[in-house]
């Protein structure tokens, strides 16, 4: 059994920057696809960034794109998620994903029932 642990979250304020990582238990290679989907509070879980994990391809929700970025390091086993230019409405539970089979569109990405492997999520609270 997969396990992925995800931290880095915290009390951030508007335009601040923070970067949440996500470890996993078992060589990441065998993962072809990771992702993060943040949570609001009484809100579903929403992809907003995905990784490829051999060849390195990004996704990203049209709403972070250019603020967010997600990265890899395989040696640590160990998924990244940078976030710039933090507003109040990105305040979320944000919980890793990572699952063996690949992924070919956008939507495919976005479906949290095609995740096998979830992380306990981290909090983030971006202040006004």
């Amino acid at each position: 059994q997969v396990q992925l642990v995800d931290s880095g979250g915290g009390l951030v304020q508007a335009r601040g920057s923070r970067r949440l990582s996500c470890v996993a238990s078992e060589r990441t290679g065998s993962m072809p696809v990771m992702s993060w989907f943040p949570q609001p509070p009484a809100q579903v879980r929403d992809l907003v960034a995905a990784i490829r994990w051999i060849c390195g391809s990004t996704y990203y929700a049209d709403s972070v794109k250019v603020r967010f970025i997600i990265s890899r390091d395989n040696a640590k086993n160990t998924m990244y998620l940078q976030l710039n230019s933090l507003k109040p409405e990105d305040t979320a539970v944000y919980y890793c994903a990572a699952d063996r089979r690949l992924k070919v569109t956008y939507s495919a990405y976005a479906r949290t029932s095609g995740y096998d492997y979830w992380g306990q999520g981290t909090q983030v609270t971006v202040s006004s």
